[in-house]
């Protein structure tokens, strides 16, 4: 799978965002390693807490059909780099601490890793697991 496909996946699933609060949608793609893509998009609920962000609704997808390992995410929006919340690095992060990341806005890309965006971070082998 091509990073460009893969972004193009994340934009195509910022298409179904749940949005009618903050108009920021938000779309992810999340490869596995067996080559499967799962997507998901921003979800938010008028009880703000229960909003769900695009990069856990793809992971928590992936997961629930039994995947639990990942090589990429690709993440689009709009007006601003839509770089994973502290909530969803914590999620990836217990499934793939060497995740590549891309983020995509307004025609621009850019590429960073997960353990860049969350360093020394907590996963289960600080459990000794």
């Amino acid at each position: 799978m091509t990073e460009e496909k893969l972004l193009e996946m994340a934009i195509e699933a910022r298409k179904a965002a749940y949005v009618p609060y903050s108009g920021y949608a938000v779309g992810a793609a999340l490869l596995s390693t067996d080559g499967r893509v799962f997507t998901g998009c921003n979800i938010e609920n008028a009880a703000y807490g229960n909003t769900m962000c695009a990069e856990r609704t793809a992971l928590f997808k992936a997961v629930s059909e039994g995947v639990r390992t990942f090589t990429a995410i690709a993440i689009a929006s709009s007006g601003s780099a839509p770089f994973p919340c502290g909530a969803c690095r914590q999620s990836l992060y217990e499934f793939a601490p060497k995740l590549d990341v891309l983020v995509t806005w307004d025609g621009q890309v850019r590429k960073t890793t997960l353990a860049q965006l969350l360093p020394e971070g907590f996963g289960p082998s600080s459990l000794g697991k």
